[in-house]
């Protein structure tokens, strides 16, 4: 099982969340041993996707170099992990990337259309040897040993639409597409009105994400699933275990997670090596992973 890029550049346009202007995607193949690297064409400037390089979590996984920092990230990196991709340029106009629909199924459709490409290299897998454990109050997020990529998440939001909403997936690209990846991310109007008046999310519509007001879902066309709302927190935590340099083996588990949360439990995964450990294609695990990756 070898290193994955894509098999040649594409790119879309498509509305920033925040801005609101048209922001420019492109995605370019890149060597084996380079990893995922961010690029700003506006400045000139690469981002390597490493824990160091983020800056703020507060309402998105947000890195930065310098002056330079790209928003939203944690959708089209969700794609790019659960495609199995090591090496990958992505590169935007602007400081953050297009919403879409506010899912990641046009970046699969994306990443459909680039193909993917083994390298010479062989894969490297980061597998998680000890439990770790990011707890704030009653909320967690947490990595444990398996043999499995599994994501097990609850959420529990004091809304007639929403309440109380778990699912435990054991994801596969297909497992993925089918069950993650459309859907979208979700909001309540007067969060919306508030944000709005800070000149934040004036990209923000009906069109991009699921509208709450205080008793029902705005959208005409209503939910893709019962359950949009945790599937959208395991597509934004696939997308913030990217930061992690490396597909895991290991099973996710969070209660109430965000991205603050994840981007703590990477560090602290990180303060020992007790904690994991990097290995390549073997006869051990060979199986597992290329069915988590394939």
């Amino acid at each position: 099982m070898n290193e994955i890029t894509i098999s040649k550049a594409v790119e879309l346009v498509g509305i920033g969340l925040h801005k609101g202007n048209a922001v420019k995607l492109r995605l370019e193949p890149l060597e084996s041993g380079r990893g995922i690297e961010f690029y700003r064409i506006d400045t000139g400037v690469t981002i390597p996707l490493k824990k160091e390089f983020v800056v703020d979590t507060k309402m998105a996984t947000v890195i930065g170099k310098g002056s330079s920092t790209i928003s939203t990230i944690e959708h089209i990196l969700s794609a790019v992990y659960a495609y199995g991709i090591d090496n990958l340029r992505i590169m935007v106009d602007d400081n953050e990337i297009p919403v879409m629909d506010g899912s990641s199924a046009s970046f699969c459709m994306l990443l459909d259309e680039a193909g993917l490409k083994s390298q010479k290299s062989s894969k490297k897998i980061l597998r998680i040897k000890k439990e770790v454990r990011v707890q704030e109050g009653d909320k967690y997020v947490q990595l444990k040993p398996s043999n499995n990529l599994n994501f097990d998440f609850t959420i529990h939001f004091n809304h007639p639409v929403i309440n109380r909403q778990t699912l435990n997936l054991k994801i596969d690209k297909e497992t993925y597409k089918s069950e993650i990846s459309r859907a979208r991310t979700f909001g309540f109007i007067h969060e919306l009105q508030y944000l709005q008046s800070k000149n934040l999310a004036l990209g923000a519509s009906l069109d991009n994400a699921i509208g709450l007001d205080e008793k029902k879902v705005l959208n005409q066309e209503g939910l893709r699933f019962t359950d949009e709302f945790v599937r959208h927190k395991i597509l934004d935590a696939i997308g913030d275990m990217a930061l992690l340099g490396h597909n895991f083996l290991g099973a996710y588990e969070a209660f109430a997670g965000s991205h603050d949360l994840n981007h703590k439990l990477t560090v602290k995964l990180f303060e020992s090596k007790e904690n994991y450990e990097i290995i390549e294609q073997s006869l051990a695990y060979e199986k597992e992973l290329s069915k988590a990756y394939t």
